[in-house]
């Protein structure tokens, strides 16, 4: 098989894009509508999102986790407070996610604070997981090593253990919240001319500038 050179991988894209006249005040108004166009579009994991953190030893980490509501310009997503990103982010609670819908042209960065959401929240949350998730959320220990045995054998355990009874939300695992300060939207354009729009909150209200691409 001929081997692919990856410097000729390359596409145009569309020739609509961003245009400064028609963006709205709040940024989140505009990613609320990229991502009710990815959801209406089909995309697969339209709310997948790449998640950054780095901890005390400045190294930064980056996984996909999934994006679960929008609630009062946060960004919510949930996992367990002693993974890895639970972590680092109890050593340097700041994070950047970024969202990438190909087929639509469009990427979306966010940086901002990380803050654990209220147990309470988290709670109702956790409570209309499907179960096998609440049961897996329970016996995984998150980032640590393990044979699949083992895990399989503690679910099946813990499912038996719980049989007709309700899971219970364990405390290492919750929600967080990101409170953006900036927010970048990008929009592939012809020629490499891609639009960049980024919005900083300033004080309670937000300002954008256009980006060189």
């Amino acid at each position: 098989m001929k081997k692919k050179d990856l410097r000729e991988f390359r596409r145009e894209y569309s020739v609509k894009g961003l245009e400064e006249s028609g963006l709205p005040a709040d940024p989140v108004n505009l990613f609320s509508s990229w991502l009710n166009d990815a959801i209406e579009q089909g995309l697969t994991e339209p709310n997948a999102m790449t998640l950054a953190t780095a901890g005390s030893d400045c190294r930064p980490n980056a996984r996909i986790v999934l994006l679960k509501e929008v609630s009062g310009g946060n960004f919510v997503f949930f996992t367990n407070y002693e993974s890895r990103k639970g972590i680092e982010l109890e050593q340097n609670p700041y994070a950047s996610a970024v969202f990438l819908w190909l087929e639509l042209h469009r990427q979306v960065r966010i940086r901002g604070r990380v803050e654990k959401l209220s147990p309470r929240l988290s709670d109702e949350y956790f409570s209309i997981r499907p179960r096998g998730s609440q049961l897996g959320a329970l016996v995984s220990q998150q980032s640590r090593p393990v044979t699949r045995s083992e895990l399989e054998s503690r679910f099946a355990q813990e499912q038996k253990r719980l049989e007709g009874s309700k899971v219970q939300r364990p405390r290492y695992w919750g929600g967080y919240t990101l409170n953006p300060d900036s927010i970048e939207f990008w929009h592939g354009r012809e020629s490499r001319l891609h639009d960049r729009i980024l919005y900083r909150k300033s004080a309670d209200s937000w300002v954008f500038e256009r980006l060189a691409p």
